[in-house]
């Protein structure tokens, strides 16, 4: 920054200051303003309509970031937590939040990013982002979670207040945000379901009871380093994964009895073995009991659900979002349609029933492998699934090998497209094109490279809140040729 705009700025570091907050931002903040010329103030966990005391935490040119010290008059958008944990846990950080605000604050996001980002001008354009559509229930919506052992506890503030003489030695739950050796002992979680909740808390007890060693990150140590529940939404399936260090086959079957005893709903029990330093769930797994899958459904389509496997983590809202990339979409019966970052083909498979072909192309070989699977366990014969990188794959020989695609859904990762694989469909001009992302921002700025208003006209623009109570959003953008 130059020095005069420095000395311009009306803030600097430490300062305290009384802000209204005006509205949501990107990423789950707010945006408050000071001053004649409404320099830009960055909140978390404040609400449009707070008044707030809050401390600047740093300065960077045209705005400031902040932290909340004191709610003095709270926003009629905020409710009470229903997690004893919030405030402390990383899993929810907008519990504090009305639903229906959470849902606004989403859309909002959308259309910040469409503006700001990809430099549409929504109402020339005559583009409307309709509300964020929702979750049913927006508590216990996942079927997967993955909790922690940690040698080291994180007590909250109200542990503390009690005097209680607490183990800090042994915890199993969440990490707290920004510390990767502290974690949270959580004893309820609202986010998977009842049981997993109860899963959690009989390993627990079971581990420190036989003394096993949870793990230490600063040290590299321990014996215990995770616990992954999944909890089908639509088959009653149960899996537990217990993710260890190494191998101990007298630990395993002790465990493995204990289960069975106190957790009969539980089909398949998994141990994977993870000796490297990774801070992850994944290493080599076996089945302790059970056939080492559940299934789920996702529509009419049953997919088979491994310890390592990705699966969409919502499956209801994975069903809506689905439903609106296939609108999006308007297939006919004659369409040849590519699925670009088709994962484990779920969204191939959704859209086969309305093509006349569908191409998947995914990285992972696993996935691809998983993908066809699926496929020849469902039934369906017009698929064909593809493995290897988009920017290698995606080559004008790609397109005279399978046709040129009358549709092109793509469903990239955070990062978005690489610009040349956007350049690529932007020359490839599909009539269609379908974009669907986890991240407003990098869509924005792929639209605008794939000639969004101007090569393309927008047909439809939906976010879709797959994660409430955070400020992840999905959305989907579909967008026609122009002629």
């Amino acid at each position: 920054m130059h020095p005069t705009e420095a000395a311009r700025a009306p803030v600097a570091r430490g300062d305290i200051l009384e802000l209204v907050v005006e509205k949501f931002a990107d990423r789950g903040r707010s945006l408050a303003r000071i001053g004649d010329a409404g320099f830009v103030v960055f909140l978390e966990g404040a609400v449009p309509g707070d008044r707030v005391r809050a401390q600047v935490r740093r300065r960077k040119g045209r705005f400031a970031e902040a932290r909340v010290l004191e709610v003095l008059d709270p926003s009629p958008l905020r409710t009470t937590p229903r997690c004893e944990y919030f405030g402390v846990c990383g899993g929810c950080k907008w519990q504090h939040v009305s639903y229906p605000a959470q849902l606004e604050m989403k859309r909002q996001a959308v259309v910040d990013a469409l503006t700001h980002t990809g430099g549409l001008d929504l109402a020339t354009l005559g583009v409307t982002v309709p509300p964020t559509m929702g979750c049913d229930e927006p508590y216990f919506y996942r079927n997967k979670m993955e909790f922690s052992f940690a040698s080291a506890r994180w007590l909250t503030d109200e542990e503390i207040a009690t005097g209680a003489d607490f183990d800090r030695d042994f915890a199993l739950g969440l990490h707290v945000p920004g510390r990767f050796d502290r974690v949270l002992d959580l004893h309820a979680c609202y986010l998977q379901s009842e049981w997993s909740a109860r899963a959690v808390n009989a390993t627990r007890d079971f581990a420190r009871s036989h003394g096993w060693e949870p793990w230490d990150a600063r040290q590299q140590r321990g014996f215990l380093r995770h616990l992954v529940v999944r909890t089908p939404a639509h088959v009653d399936e149960r899996m537990l994964n217990l993710v260890v260090s190494r191998h101990d086959a007298e630990r395993m079957e002790q465990f493995a009895a204990f289960v069975r005893l106190a957790l009969p709903e539980t089909t398949t029990l998994i141990e994977t073995v993870n000796d490297s330093p990774a801070q992850t769930a994944f290493g080599d797994s076996r089945a302790l009991f059970g056939p080492g899958v559940v299934h789920d459904r996702l529509g009419p389509f049953t997919f088979e659900i491994g310890p390592n496997s990705f699966f969409q983590t919502n499956t209801r809202q994975a069903e809506r979002l689905y439903d609106v990339a296939a609108g999006a979409a308007a297939l006919g019966p004659d369409d040849l349609v590519y699925d670009l970052f088709c994962g484990t083909g779920t969204i191939t498979l959704w859209l086969a029933r309305y093509a006349r072909h569908v191409v998947g192309v995914e990285l992972v070989e696993e996935a691809v492998a998983g993908a066809r699977a699926s496929m020849l366990a469902n039934g369906v014969d017009n698929c064909t699934f593809v493995a290897g990188d988009m920017l290698r794959v995606l080559t004008p020989d790609f397109f005279s090998e399978h046709g040129a695609p009358d549709v092109v859904v793509v469903d990239p990762p955070r990062a978005g497209l690489h610009p040349r694989v956007a350049e690529r469909l932007a020359d490839a001009r599909p009539p269609r094109l379908i974009y669907v992302s986890c991240n407003p921002q990098t869509q924005a700025r792929d639209l605008a490279i794939l000639g969004a208003g101007r090569a393309y006209a927008i047909t439809t623009v939906q976010p879709v809140d797959l994660f409430p109570h955070t400020a992840h959003i999905e959305c989907v953008v579909g967008m026609e040729r122009r002629e």
